[in-house]
């Protein structure tokens, strides 16, 4: 038998009230992005975390895993999808605001 499994989507419930959609399991960060943004799926948060409760935002990822597999001997195969959420929590501390008045 073979299964491989890839994420096909991510579902990030961000924390501030907004949630993100992304394509596949995005984009690792490397150090050369720096503080660039993501070029695949992305969120900014506009407000610190200061008024919130342990001043953290808490949030969820649900990945969503497409699994092919095969049973050759069995003359099997398919496909299947499940669904893995974690919890995360983030600190936001300072939000800067460029060229407002």
């Amino acid at each position: 038998m073979t299964a491989t499994a890839k994420v096909t989507s991510v579902r990030w419930v961000m924390g501030d009230g907004k949630t993100v959609t992304c394509a596949g399991p995005g984009t690792p960060y490397t150090p050369d992005h720096g503080k660039s943004r993501s070029p695949t799926c992305g969120h900014r948060y506009e407000q610190a975390a200061y008024d919130k409760p342990g001043q953290h935002y808490k949030g969820s990822a649900t990945a969503t895993w497409t699994v092919e597999w095969s049973a050759p001997a069995l003359g099997d195969a398919g496909t299947l999808t499940e669904t893995r959420t974690t919890p995360f929590t983030v600190r936001v501390v300072e939000v800067q605001a460029f060229g407002t008045r």
